[in-house]
């Protein structure tokens, strides 16, 4: 059985948000990474607050569920009507990326924790 805190620590949310790499593109709600870093500074404390809320009620709201994909040419791909002569490019909410880390390193802690990955 997994033992899995809904809790999400304020060192946490600010440690996931500095991982955020500067100059990505923006998503729907247009908040830049380098934004958000610095606004982290005030917010951080109620992030962790609405962080840990929906994880605890299993609520996301509906606008952090949406994003934008483009699809960009491969460049030098001699035919254009292959899948593979494009590039998906996904343009997510910068909150989400940030709730999406944070479940990623539980599911890593947890695999590693528990021996369910196999390395060579």
């Amino acid at each position: 059985m997994l033992n899995i805190s809904l809790t999400i620590l304020i060192e946490e949310i600010s440690k996931l948000i500095r991982s955020l790499l500067n100059r990505k593109a923006l998503g729907l709600d247009s908040i830049l990474n380098e934004v958000l870093k610095v606004a982290a500074l005030v917010i951080v404390k109620d992030l962790a607050k609405i962080t840990s809320y929906c994880f605890a009620s299993g609520i996301i709201l509906k606008s952090l569920k949406e994003f934008i994909t483009v699809v960009l040419y491969k460049e030098g791909k001699k035919d254009y009507s292959l899948l593979g002569s494009y590039r998906l490019i996904t343009l997510k909410n910068t909150l989400v990326k940030v709730l999406e880390k944070h479940v990623a390193n539980i599911i890593s802690k947890a695999a590693e924790e528990h021996r369910l990955l196999l390395w060579n």
